[in-house]
C-alpha cells in the first residue's frame, strides 16, 4: 500500500521470482463487512471477476456494497510466487499484482456495469503504478474466468482508450488476461478500510470519472 519511495517498476522473471510455499496463507473467515463466508466457492447462479485497480484496501471499498455484489475478497495474482505473502508481493519480486476477487449475481449487476465501474475508479494509463503507490503490484488489470468476459472486457478497453485519448490521457496499459488464479492476502487486508475507516486508500482522485457518460 505504502508505495511512495524506491519501488521496482520493471517486471520479474519466473527465473529470479521468489518461489514461495506449497501451503496457503491464513486468512479471514468471514467478510468483516457482510458476514459471508471467505473461501473460493462460487453460489448457484453467481459469477466471478477479478480486478487490479491499485491498493485493494481501498479497490475492494468500492464494490463490496453494490447491489448484486455477494462478496468480495482480497489477494494476488499474475506472477510467479506460490501462496506470496504481502511482504514478498511488497518487494516486487513476485510478479503479483493486487487484486479484489467479486461473487457477483449477473442477474442484478451484469459484467459490463462491474467493467464500468472499473474504468472510472482509476486511471488505467499509468503502467506500473496508480498515484503515489509506484510498483509492478499497483498495475491495472482484468483477469477473466472465460472467453466472454475476454471479449467484454477487451471491448469496453477499446472504447475507453478511445476517450481517454480524445481528452488528453494516454493509452491504457490495463493487462487482461484469462486467469482466474487467485492467492488470499493476509486476513488483516480483508475489508480493510471497513475494520480501520481513517486508513490509507491510494484509489480517490486518480478516477476518470470524466467519462461515465461512456456506454459499453
Amino acid at each position: 500500500m505504502f508505495g511512495f519511495g524506491e519501488k521496482t517498476i520493471e517486471m520479474v522473471s519466473l527465473e529470479t521470482a521468489l518461489k514461495g510455499r506449497d501451503e496457503a496463507l491464513i486468512t479471514a473467515n468471514y467478510h468483516f463487512v457482510n458476514g459471508r463466508p471467505l473461501n473460493l466457492k462460487i453460489p448457484n447462479g453467481m459469477d466471478v471477476a477479478i480486478f487490479g485497480l491499485g491498493c485493494f484496501w481501498g479497490a475492494e471499498r468500492i464494490f463490496w456494497s453494490l447491489e448484486g455484489v455477494y462478496t468480495t475478497m482480497v489477494g494476488y495474482t499474475s506472477g510467479f510466487t506460490l501462496n506470496p505473502t504481502y511482504q514478498e508481493v511488497c518487494t516486487g519480486m513476485t510478479g503479483h499484482n493486487e487484486v479484489i476477487r467479486l461473487v457477483f449475481d449477473p442477474s442484478i449487476i451484469s459484467y459490463s456495469k462491474l467493467l464500468t465501474i472499473f474504468w472510472e475508479s482509476h486511471n488505467p494509463t499509468q503502467g506500473m503504478r496508480q498515484g503515489n503507490d509506484l510498483g509492478t503490484q499497483y498495475r491495472s488489470g482484468i483477469y477473466c474466468s472465460d472467453d466472454t468476459q475476454i471479449l467484454v472486457a477487451n471491448e469496453t478497453k477499446v472504447a475507453y482508450e478511445k476517450a481517454l485519448v480524445n481528452s488528453g490521457y494516454g493509452k491504457i496499459t490495463t493487462e487482461i488476461l484469462n486467469s482466474d488464479l487467485f492467492y488470499f492476502a493476509e486476513d488483516y487486508h480483508q475489508q480493510y478500510l471497513a475494520k480501520n475507516p481513517s486508513g490509507y486508500c491510494g484509489i480517490g482522485g486518480t478516477g476518470i470519472t470524466c467519462l461515465t457518460g461512456i456506454n459499453v
